[in-house]
């Protein structure tokens, strides 16, 4: 089996997916397992079905885990040739793409997005990542120096670094782009020739499950790849074990700093990618043609469940009318139903608890003052929210600062460069954002001035491998792409060689 049409919708679920489904298990230590504490149910958004009982590892099953993942760093893994280590994971990459159609429809029925979604971003995507950092791990590589040191009289020094991996990775993940996320933090870490021990959000651990059985597939020795899943309780358990050299975690900024926090009594280093507010700036020369992808990708791409979403519309004056009614002429045609079908561009929320959150931001914006542009109807069945619009929204009120992670955003108008970059920075995010306009001159002298860590020009939400991604402020400590992430999971050595 390999990847579907992604314009297409599947004629049925997959037998494979039917199979996989009546008993997913862990991996660890290359081997699987059910978890000695009692199971927890995963469920369909788009119904509220129960999918599967996935296991709950228990604090003995955390340790297994951990411990294996030293044991392979000591053994054949330790010592593998970068060449030997990218090998593996290219063929990790094929077994992805061989088995996209399956990897794709768990990860629609596990999150509800677009099956499209899952095809081309989730599959797709992640196996050209796996690729794309499999390349790193023949390039690591150190620097020599030219060193004063005089003492004592007629010795000489050659001095160099090696970088060597940083050890045991704990990866805990959202549920947002779950295979994805999975494969930013694996790929990277396996490069650098570290071990891991991933914990999926519990609302979407099936992909990482399946992603695991491959990892066994593609040969990678026992220990190197572990998943366990679980609550907040098991991932806890995971950041404390003192057999982990290292957190790499992607999720919302509270969570984020209770994990920086608890690193910080061992002093493990940590990558927090965490929440954002995103503003999109919409200059009165932009081309308003770009008004569709700017609300389908900027706003409400994967019904706007993405840290990068553009939850806050600034427009210029001139155009301020106009692009409102485009906007909500855009909006309100977008289709809503079940990621199954690709032609829905908005699909249900994760869970029950997070179409609670959505809809709760959504009042208390109307309870605020902000006054809401749409009445569109959804779903009555499963975690569906309609779409909507704000104007009249206060900059220090919860819709305009605090994260909805759904397909709400405000507009607000604003009438020169500065108001707007005012208003753009007016935020304790500071992850992505967006300028939309012709004048290059414009844009040189803005960039700059923008607090975030990607800024997007006339586009918007649109990560590339190679381009570092991660964010200013209180959304996050670190990079990952490129370059970066494999520094991540690497530390540096000095080494002073004294000689006559």
């Amino acid at each position: 089996m390999r990847i579907g049409i992604p314009d297409q919708a599947p004629s049925g679920i997959s037998p494979d997916v039917t199979a996989f489904l009546k008993a997913p298990k862990m991996l660890i230590n290359g081997q699987s397992v059910g978890g000695e504490a009692p199971g927890f149910d995963v469920f369909n958004p788009a119904d509220g079905s129960v999918l599967a009982q996935v296991p709950t590892a228990s604090e003995a099953d955390v340790d297994r885990a951990v411990l294996a993942a030293r044991a392979a760093m000591a053994g054949a893994w330790g010592g593998m040739p970068g060449a030997e280590r990218t090998r593996l994971m290219l063929r990790l990459a094929d077994l992805i793409e061989e088995n996209g159609e399956e990897l794709a429809q768990l990860e629609t029925l596990e999150n509800g997005k677009s099956i499209m979604l899952s095809r081309l971003v989730e599959v797709a995507s992640s196996a050209e990542y796996l690729r794309y950092m499999a390349g790193w791990a023949t390039k690591i590589r150190g620097e020599t120096f030219d060193v004063s040191i005089a003492v004592p009289p007629g010795t000489r020094y050659t001095a160099y670094t090696r970088k060597e991996p940083v050890g045991v990775v704990a990866a805990i993940t959202p549920w947002n782009f779950p295979l994805n996320m999975c494969v930013w933090k694996v790929a990277p870490a396996l490069a650098a020739g570290c071990t891991v021990v991933l914990k999926p959000a519990e609302e979407t651990p099936l992909t990482s499950l399946r992603f695991a059985e491959l990892a066994r597939e593609a040969g990678f020795p026992d220990g190197v790849v572990n998943v366990i899943t679980g609550d907040g309780a098991t991932g806890a358990a995971l950041v404390q074990h003192p057999g982990v050299d290292k957190i790499t975690f992607t999720g919302s900024t509270e969570v984020g700093k209770k994990i920086g926090t608890k690193a910080m009594e061992t002093v493990k280093p940590v990558t927090l990618e965490l929440g954002g507010k995103a503003p999109m700036v919409f200059f009165d020369d932009m081309d308003l043609n770009l008004l569709g992808p700017a609300t389908g990708i900027g706003m409400f791409f994967n019904s706007g469940q993405t840290c990068c979403a553009g939850a806050r519309i600034y427009v210029q004056k001139g155009i301020y009318e106009e692009a409102v009614a485009t906007l909500k002429a855009i909006t309100s045609s977008l289709p809503i139903g079940d990621g199954m079908n690709p032609a829905n561009q908005i699909n249900p929320v994760v869970s029950a608890k997070h179409f609670d959150h959505v809809k709760g931001m959504i009042a208390r914006g109307i309870a605020d003052g902000a006054t809401p542009l749409l009445d569109i109807a959804a779903p009555g069945q499963g975690y569906y929210v309609a779409p909507q619009l704000f104007a009249d929204a206060r900059s220090d009120t919860a819709i305009m600062q605090d994260e909805v992670f759904g397909p709400v955003a405000t507009i607000t108008p604003f009438e020169t460069e500065e108001e707007a970059i005012a208003m753009a920075n007016d935020t304790r995010y500071g992850l992505g954002a967006s300028l939309w306009t012709r004048d290059i001159n414009r844009v040189m002298k803005l960039v700059p001035q923008v607090q975030a860590g990607t800024v997007w020009v006339n586009s918007h939400n649109i990560p590339d491998q190679n381009m570092p991604f991660g964010g200013f402020k209180q959304s996050g400590i670190g990079r990952e792409h490129g370059t970066g992430a494999l520094d991540n999971y690497l530390e540096t050595k000095s080494v002073c060689v004294a000689y006559s």
